[in-house]
């Protein structure tokens, strides 16, 4: 009996392994492949980990791009720390983020030491990498577009959100584009409930995640104080690079005012810097967020490089993990079923105007 629960238990532990290292596998592919912006990474992702491997419904999926366009951060990054998350704990999560963001912070930081004002955003195999990714966004939109939109009123939702994102194209307009389909959804399907909706399993506390928000919230109030008061160097770099994580709403993009005025004002980079390494982020696969190891490896070395990483990442673990242990019970609202449908039919239009 002793012999037949330890070999469940190593079995447990190879199972645990084998899932681990499938999402490093895979995230890192997507890290080294994923060029064109979240809107893109989102189509990767869906063909990758719902297509592919089916670690989640098409449902759940569109709920979790949901959930993570409404919350502050790069949403792409978001929704694959939720898949790691979904398929293998907490540590799955760290390690889908590891796999899809590494690669290009180091690539970066690269070009910080060797390559500044290199103008690789015009190189002819770059721009072939961008056509291609304008084919994925194309068929994320088939794929993810079919089910959200199946009738009259949510082709209407999306159609408009797709005009609005267009013509006001500002750091909130997503934002109140996505909030506004909800409360439309909401007043349209408020009573049609949708039965059988899988839950995410989701292997994290509701305590812990109520620590992670609390943390979210207390260092972006406490960090400034400190800085204020200490000589540190890499605090200012951690607390500069923490807010402009925590404050940014409506894609990766939206960053680039907010990081130009925490480095350039302050002489960490000059103006001509910041814009060769945005040149550079765009000649790499993964998230945008991570021009933040350019910009610190300018200031500190690797030291300031893996600070300014670190601190502009942080707000995005913190409120996936904190949003997560809820969102099983809240999809199974009546009215935030409602919400949901909504949001995304709006999130539908959105793609297509990426495209």
């Amino acid at each position: 009996m002793q012999a037949s629960k330890q070999e469940v238990s190593k079995g447990n532990q190879k199972a645990k392994l084998g899932a681990l290292l499938e999402v490093l596998i895979v995230s890192t592919k997507l890290g080294l492949t994923s060029f064109g912006g979240p809107i893109a990474h989102l189509g990767y992702f869906h063909n990758e980990y719902i297509r592919r491997r089916k670690w989640m419904d098409e449902r759940s999926y569109a709920d979790l791009v949901a959930l993570c366009q409404f919350l502050p951060g790069p949403a792409s990054s978001q929704v694959g720390i939720g898949i790691g998350v979904v398929r293998a704990g907490l540590l799955g999560g760290l390690i889908a983020w590891l796999g899809f963001t590494l690669p290009s912070v180091i690539a970066l930081v690269a070009f910080a030491f060797l390559l500044q004002g290199y103008d690789l955003g015009t190189a002819g195999w770059i721009h072939g990498l961008k056509i291609v990714a304008v084919a994925i966004v194309a068929h994320a939109i088939l794929g993810m577009g079919q089910k959200p939109t199946p009738d009259r009123n949510r082709v209407t939702i999306a159609v408009i959100a797709a005009s609005v994102t267009l013509y006001w194209q500002t750091a909130y307009s997503q934002v109140l584009t996505i909030a506004v389909a909800g409360v439309i959804g909401l007043w349209l399907y408020r009573k049609n409930v949708t039965e059988g909706t899988t839950n995410l399993h989701i292997s994290i506390s509701r305590a812990f995640a109520i620590v992670c928000l609390v943390l979210f919230f207390g260092l972006l109030v406490a960090l400034p104080i400190f800085r204020g008061t200490a000589e540190t160097g890499w605090l200012a770099i951690f607390d500069s690079f923490y807010r402009s994580g925590s404050l940014v709403f409506g894609g990766g993009h939206v960053v680039l005012p907010l990081l130009e005025g925490e480095v350039v004002p302050t002489g960490w980079v000059s103006q001509e810097d910041f814009l060769a390494g945005y040149g550079a982020t765009q000649a790499v696969p993964g998230p945008l967020f991570t021009f933040a190891g350019y910009l610190g490896a300018l200031e500190g070395g690797i030291f300031g490089a893996a600070v300014a990483t670190f601190g502009i990442f942080l707000p995005v673990f913190l409120l996936v993990i904190g949003a997560l242990p809820f969102w099983n019970g809240l999809r199974k609202s009546p009215k935030i079923q409602g919400a949901l449908v909504g949001i995304n039919a709006s999130v539908v239009g959105i793609l297509l105007v990426a495209l």
